[in-house]
């Protein structure tokens, strides 16, 4: 039988507005709205009318992320869409395990606000940021990064197209080969170079931090970035590796294909995810629904 899959959506895709429409339709979408604004005031005036600039700065992407994320997949399921499985990219990967019972979505918000926060000073000490590499094979984009003491390659998104994270002083030249090879090197919207080793020295903070909360196995199988495969018992555990080792995206969306999936729907901002779908599975339905308007639209196809 054909599955669905909800996938949440990582750094990068945000933008002022996001999540005010569920925030105005769904009650329970502007209770949890509400509690966050109550656990960290202003993250709701961040998401509405912050600009690019305040919403780039890593300690303010997550958490608000966080809630635009979860506020669609909520949505989507109280429209009567069901989650069969669960993804998320990077920050993605919190609310896709608060909507997979980890742990409770006010828990969930608390910890993007501590992941954010301790990734934010980890990019601080170590500058760096991400290009995604497009137009050339994983391996050649592989071999360039070992032409650098700080360059490594982090998100294999999908068959021609490998995130990289840099230093800022090794960036520059890096891009240049990846031009002379035939690719193109494009500049991601975050604030730091991800899981690469600069995010290495808040994984340890992360764990304390972590240690804190009440967590669980999710009762709806979550695929883990850092492995491809369902969560199992050790939540905190991969949790914290996940900061500093590559997003294994790729392999994540084939094994949920090879488990049944046909249906991905992006839960959160904009639609990345997606796109990457048509090109990891093509033939395989999917939607983006970061607005009422949207899982309207996804509704009227999958609710006939």
């Amino acid at each position: 039988m054909a599955k669905i899959a909800f996938l949440f959506s990582g750094q990068g895709a945000q933008h002022p507005g996001m999540g005010k429409g569920f925030y105005e339709k769904d009650a329970q979408v502007a209770a949890l709205f509400d509690e966050a604004e109550r656990l960290r005031p202003g993250t709701l005036a961040q998401m509405f009318d912050g600009d690019d600039t305040v919403l780039r700065q890593t300690e303010n992407t997550q958490p608000c992320l966080y809630l635009a994320d979860y506020a669609a997949a909520l949505a989507a399921k109280n429209a009567g869409l069901h989650a069969d499985m669960a993804a998320g990219f990077s920050l993605g990967e919190i609310p896709a395990l608060a909507f997979g019972g980890a742990y409770t979505p006010a828990t969930g918000f608390q910890i993007a606000c501590v992941r954010g926060a301790l990734m934010s000073e980890a990019a601080k000490k170590a500058p760096a940021s991400m290009v995604a590499v497009v137009k050339l094979s994983n391996e050649v984009v592989e071999e360039l990064c070992s032409h650098y003491n700080k360059v490594y390659p982090v998100n294999y998104n999908c068959t021609g197209q490998l995130v990289v994270s840099g230093s800022t002083e090794e960036l520059p030249a890096f891009s240049e080969e990846v031009k002379a090879a035939g690719g193109r090197a494009l500049p991601l919207k975050v604030g730091g170079g991800f899981h690469s080793p600069f995010m290495s020295p808040a994984t340890g903070q992360f764990a304390e931090k972590l240690a804190e909360f009440s967590l669980a196995a999710p009762s709806l199988p979550v695929y883990a970035n850092l492995t491809a495969a369902p969560y199992g018992e050790n939540v905190r555990e991969t949790l914290q590796a996940q900061i500093d080792h590559p997003v294994l995206w790729e392999k994540t969306i084939l094994a949920m294909a090879e488990n049944g999936v046909d249906t991905f729907i992006e839960t959160g901002v904009g639609n990345v995810l997606q796109k990457l779908i048509e090109k990891i599975v093509p033939g395989s339905r999917s939607y983006a629904v970061e607005t009422p308007e949207q899982l309207e639209a996804a509704c009227a196809d999958l609710l006939k």
